[in-house]
């Protein structure tokens, strides 16, 4: 093998793994701000239904809540192909997108279980 196919194949592989870590910090960016930007709605609906009547969080995280949670599914479905997920896993990952702060808990799992590696 010349040393042109052997830099070409290392240089093919740097690129695969930098774009790799790209999509494992997307992922885990994403289910941090997805979960943040439900806080902070929860917060805003706390104050609009039971403490003030006033909508001005409501208004404000919910459209910034819904670009995260879009922005959840895609890196999702993203990290489940890249990384050889189950149907089953980005499934759950989809799903936990839904209650409040289950999007930390599920980067936890696939984390501790090396799931954003290729």
């Amino acid at each position: 093998m010349s040393n042109d196919v052997i830099t070409s194949e290392a240089s093919a592989s740097a690129e695969q793994s930098g774009a790799h870590r790209g999509i494992a910090l997307a992922f885990r960016t994403t289910a941090l701000i997805e979960a943040l930007t439900w806080v902070g709605l929860l917060i805003g609906m706390l104050f609009k239904y039971v403490i003030s009547d006033n909508a001005i969080g409501v208004h404000v995280f919910g459209p910034i809540h819904g670009a995260a949670f879009t922005a959840y599914v895609i890196s999702t479905s993203l990290a489940a192909r890249t990384f050889g997920w189950s149907f089953k896993l980005w499934i759950v990952g989809l799903i936990a997108s839904v209650p409040p702060l289950a999007t930390l808990l599920f980067e936890r799992y696939v984390v501790r279980r090396d799931r954003l590696s290729a």
